[in-house]
C-alpha cells in the first residue's frame, strides 16, 4: 500500500520551481508531464545531466538569480532584469557592478539586519 504522499502530482511548474530551475529550460518531457512526489524526491536525490547542467549553468529562474546576486526578486525588477539569466550573466554582472546592484544589495542588507534585529528583539521578550 503505498502513502497518499507518493501519489500526489504537482505541475511542472511547481517541480520546477521546487527544484529550483527555468521550466521553459527544462527538457518537453518534463514540461509536458506531471511529477509526482516521489519522481520529485529522485530528480532532488538523484539528479539527472539536464538538472545538473542547469543547475550549473541557467538559465535560471529569477528567484535563483535574486539569490546569487544578494538582492531581492522586486530589486531585480527595480534594476531592469526581468528574464532568467545564465550563470555567466549573472557572473557578468556582479563583475561590472552596477549602481542599481550596489543599491539593491545595500538595501537588501538593511532588511536583513532590520530581520535580524526584530528576532533578536523578540527572544529578549520571551526571556
Amino acid at each position: 500500500m503505498t502513502s497518499h504522499q507518493n501519489t500526489q502530482t504537482m505541475k511542472p511548474a511547481t517541480a520546477a520551481k521546487k527544484l529550483g530551475v527555468y521550466l521553459p529550460a527544462t527538457p518537453a518531457e518534463f514540461q509536458e508531464g506531471v511529477v509526482t512526489r516521489s519522481e520529485l524526491n529522485e530528480l532532488q536525490a538523484n539528479p539527472p545531466q539536464w538538472l545538473q547542467d542547469l543547475r550549473r549553468n541557467g538559465p535560471h529562474p529569477r528567484p535563483v538569480v535574486a539569490a546569487r546576486l544578494g538582492v531581492s526578486i522586486a530589486g531585480l525588477a527595480r534594476g531592469g532584469v526581468t528574464e532568467a539569466l545564465t550563470t555567466e550573466q549573472i557572473e557578468a554582472l556582479r563583475d561590472e557592478s552596477p549602481e542599481w546592484l550596489e543599491k539593491e544589495r545595500a538595501t537588501q542588507a538593511e532588511v536583513r539586519k532590520q530581520a535580524a534585529r526584530i528576532k533578536e528583539k523578540k527572544q529578549d521578550e520571551e526571556s
